[in-house]
């Protein structure tokens, strides 16, 4: 079997529009949730979310490719141009027939399906737009990244709801472990921050109001963020053959399945994945130094998340460093695994621990080491980065330095 790394990194979202600039954000524990600006946002019981502020589409694409990218398409192809430009990889000949994209996502084009719904329901309007279905279909943005960087592998997107990003970048590090294509370009991206998107998700309850505290006795929901995440997974030897930048080493990975409940998250399902992820990595739990948690900043899941920490990691999770970045740059849904693998990078080769910020009250069943309000410096050899979806969905990724 082939090791794998990671050899570029690319990002779009609440806190910046690249790397550099939100891994600063994420030590400096900056929060990019405010405000929501959108039409009808007076209708709204949930008025906050972790927007992407000062992005100009019209800037950075044409006219003829507007007409083709959702919101969320557009912030892959802008974080996939940073990672390919880290990677210095040029996609032609073998290379290019070789390797793939595979991208996770939820939402699909929910900017796109909410404008049209206005344009047909209220307008009253009998036409749409004849690109509307691949503006809005959930594999735009993949097919988008593989055209326009020549990769004529396999390329799909996996959509499982909050572990999107985490399962697409396991079937990416499959296939490159496997030996089935030396380079894969995968993560992740979401944007449901419109009127609709917010409109649905308020329906479940599950939304705070005023802030993301995850681990916080007194936090009360999540908050919806958008952007993207994109890393580019690469053979080592094909790596180190051509001088590449090694980020870090992508070491294994476990998806489980509750089969229980819709909505509410098991501690044997999660611990299971976990467990799962430091075996395929070949971890013991004193390898792990941090874990980026899912950590949404609901009850349910912080309790339960926190359960199967200490389920899978026994005495060893009293030592463990555990944080919630969504508390900055709010929940991604289908995105955020990407982007919260960033603060794992980070963790491995920069020895800062990004922070759970809005940390106010203790809470007994959340009594780990959460990191919290401000980051720490560290040097961590093992991470990992957790996803949990609704319908019970897990997935856990093992990062290592190399």
């Amino acid at each position: 079997m082939k090791r794998v790394v990671i050899t570029g990194a690319g990002t779009i979202n609440a806190l910046a529009h690249n790397v550099p600039d939100t891994l600063k954000a994420m030590a400096e524990g900056r929060c990019g949730i405010g405000p929501l600006v959108m039409r009808d946002v007076e209708r709204l019981a949930v008025q906050i979310g972790a927007q992407v502020q000062g992005f100009e589409p019209e800037a950075l694409f044409n006219r003829q490719q507007l007409a083709l990218y959702d919101r969320f398409t557009q912030f892959t192809l802008i974080a996939a141009r940073e990672a390919i430009a880290q990677s210095g990889l040029e996609f032609s000949g073998e290379l290019a027939a070789s390797s793939g994209v595979i991208l996770g996502n939820s939402g699909g084009g929910m900017t796109t399906l909410d404008d049209n719904y206005r344009s047909v329901y209220e307008e009253g309007k009998n036409r749409v737009h004849p690109f509307v279905v691949p503006k809005l279909m959930n594999n735009a943005a993949a097919s988008h990244v593989s055209m326009e960087f020549n990769v004529k592998g396999p390329s799909f997107t996996v959509a499982s709801a909050c572990a999107s990003s985490n399962h697409a970048m396991a079937q990416a590090f499959q296939m490159v472990h496997g030996g089935a294509a030396p380079v894969m370009i995968t993560g992740g991206s979401e944007s449901m921050l419109c009127f609709g998107g917010v409109k649905a998700w308020e329906g479940l309850r599950v939304m705070s109001k005023d802030a993301c505290r995850p681990f916080s006795a007194n936090r009360n929901g999540m908050v919806q963020g958008e952007g993207a995440g994109i890393f580019v997974f690469e053979e080592y030897e094909h790596a180190r053959a051509r001088g590449a930048e090694i980020l870090a080493e992508v070491a294994g990975f476990a998806m489980t399945s509750d089969a229980a409940d819709i909505v509410m998250p098991s501690k044997q399902g999660a611990a299971r994945a976990i467990a799962g992820a430091l075996r395929d990595a070949k971890l013991n739990r004193e390898d792990v130094g941090y874990i980026n948690a899912h950590g949404t900043g609901t009850a349910a899941n912080d309790k339960t998340e926190c359960a199967a920490v200490a389920d899978a990691f026994g005495t060893h999770a009293d030592k463990l460093m555990i944080s919630s970045t969504k508390s900055m740059h709010g929940h991604l849904i289908g995105g955020t695994g990407a982007v919260e693998l960033l603060a794992c990078i980070m963790a491995l080769r920069d020895g800062i621990i990004a922070p759970t910020i809005g940390y106010e009250e203790a809470d007994p069943e959340c009594a780990l080491d959460i990191v919290p309000n401000e980051a720490r410096e560290a040097r961590v050899s093992a991470v990992l980065s957790n996803a949990f979806a609704f319908g019970g969905l897990n997935a856990v990724i093992a990062l290592k330095r190399v």
